[in-house]
């Protein structure tokens, strides 16, 4: 590869990762409340509301069933509506975001309803709050887990932004489509997957590492 090729690997990898981060931390600051609601208003959860449970659990399965690319089709109104074009990295943050973050909270909830409901019931005897509850109790007990889930939810997310180049999106996968695959250079094609893996390997041995030293305490 000559040395603009390199150069312009460097800029997509940069678009990745901007897209990416971006998107990761919006579902993360939606996901965590999502599924404490989802546990909370669960049938014999602290808060009495099934109707508003059953509406929420359905609105989240029906987007975690939609393909990524079916839904980035689909958001291309909304994401013109809310960035003022279809293209490019912050274009690719919303139809990102709105397809992880259902993703995100379906395993944090999974990983909050692993928490001992005795510890629950103990806290309530003392006469904890609910807020005080999620606080002190649900949140730091399922936090090596919801670390375990977001490192997941982040791989995920790669191999949805090297997808999301299809439409133009920017980052690696746009390089690989765009100077790879268009224009039969396997070089190319191959250094760009190359990347994507050593990327998708150091953010799983962090999150692993995170889950590790949280355990640990």
């Amino acid at each position: 590869m000559s040395t603009m090729m390199y150069e312009r690997l460097w800029q997509a990898l940069l678009d990745t990762i901007a897209m990416v981060g971006v998107s990761a931390l919006i579902a993360f600051a939606a996901g965590i409340p999502l599924a404490v609601f989802l546990v909370l208003s669960a049938p014999g959860g602290l808060i009495h509301a099934p109707r508003l449970h059953g509406i929420l659990a359905a609105v989240i399965n029906g987007f975690r069933a939609t393909p990524f690319i079916v839904l980035l089709v689909a958001l291309l109104p909304l994401t013109r509506l809310l960035t003022g074009t279809t293209i490019g990295v912050w274009a690719a943050v919303v139809p990102l975001s709105i397809s992880a973050t259902p993703f995100f909270a379906r395993i944090a909830e999974v990983s909050l309803r692993e928490v001992d409901g005795g510890l629950i019931e103990a806290a309530q005897a003392i006469g904890c709050r609910r807020r005080h509850i999620v606080r002190h109790v649900l949140l730091p007990e399922a936090l090596p887990s919801i670390v375990g889930g977001f490192t997941i939810t982040i791989v995920s997310m790669i191999g949805a932004s090297a997808m999301a180049g299809a439409v133009g999106a920017g980052g690696l996968g746009d390089m690989a489509i765009r100077y790879g695959y268009q224009r039969f250079d396997t070089t190319v094609m191959a250094v760009v997957i190359v990347v994507l893996i050593a990327m998708v390997c150091l953010v799983q041995f962090a999150g692993d590492y995170a889950v590790r030293r949280l355990r640990a305490r």
